[in-house]
């Protein structure tokens, strides 16, 4: 489905983007591809779901290119009465953290945020780490963790500039070798649950959030669970359209998991 068709304008409009996890600030950022897909996009409010800078990259080494200063000027110029944009902070850039519920006209900082969609539901929309044992409890494995993981990054973004010599399609090879691990198997299993039983908790229809780089929609213990992924490897972002549908798009195949309008959960509020 595409909204642009029905109302017949140049650009795809939805009314909520959710984006996470693009690491800007870092090398492993796909600034480019996330610049392109804004600039065929328009919505009435922009979700930047945590993670966005990356503070712990810069803390080593001060990387900010030309792609990454645009897509940051590109979205700030933006932020006006016909787009509204919440930046959701993350573990990646929980230095803002200390600035959270600070306004600057239609652009507001939080650490987490609730929307209500068309159909009268409403979504916790939060970064996630708060949600992950390893980040919250043993904070050095993950950052230990982070090193490694920018390695596998690093090796995804040479496999597939060979890959594009030879004509084939992309391939996520970390996020292929994440999933042949069993431990990061259950770590995304652990992390879903716990953000279910927080959602039944506070009585929320769904969560809308990001940190794992696994974009997904799925339906879990009556509420609904959507993470945005990142852009890093994947490319991702969940779009909510004016007629209640929430869907994945993947910047690489521009396939899109689409998902019947949402439904009033019986256990949600």
């Amino acid at each position: 489905m595409n909204d642009n068709s029905l109302l017949g304008l140049g650009k795809n409009q939805y009314k909520a983007i959710f984006i996470s996890d693009v690491h800007l600030g870092s090398r492993s950022s796909q600034a480019d591809k996330l610049l392109e897909f804004l600039q065929n996009s328009e919505c009435e409010h922009l979700y930047m779901v945590g993670d966005i800078v990356d503070g712990w990259y810069m803390k080593h080494r001060l990387f900010w290119p030309e792609q990454h200063a645009k897509v940051m000027k590109y979205i700030l110029q933006r932020a006006n009465d016909k787009m509204k944009v919440t930046y959701v902070t993350g573990n990646h850039d929980e230095f803002l953290r200390h600035y959270s519920g600070i306004e600057m006209g239609c652009l507001e900082l939080v650490d987490e945020a609730v929307y209500s969609s068309v159909n009268g539901n409403d979504f916790l929309v939060i970064h996630g780490d708060q949600y992950d044992v390893v980040t919250k409890y043993a904070r050095w494995v993950s950052v230990i963790g982070d090193f490694g993981y920018n390695a596998l990054v690093q090796l995804n973004r040479h496999v597939n500039k060979v890959r594009s010599m030879l004509g084939l399609k992309y391939w996520p090879v970390s996020s292929w070798i994440k999933d042949q691990v069993k431990n990061a198997v259950n770590f995304v299993g652990d992390f879903e649950k716990n953000l279910s039983r927080e959602c039944a908790k506070r009585r929320f229809s769904g969560v809308i959030c990001g940190h794992i780089h696994k974009a997904a929609i799925k339906d879990m213990q009556g509420f609904k669970y959507m993470n945005c992924g990142d852009w890093v490897e994947s490319c991702t972002a969940i779009l909510h359209h004016h007629d209640g549908t929430f869907e994945i798009y993947n910047h690489f195949t521009e396939a899109k998991q689409t998902v019947a309008p949402e439904v009033v959960f019986e256990n949600a509020a």
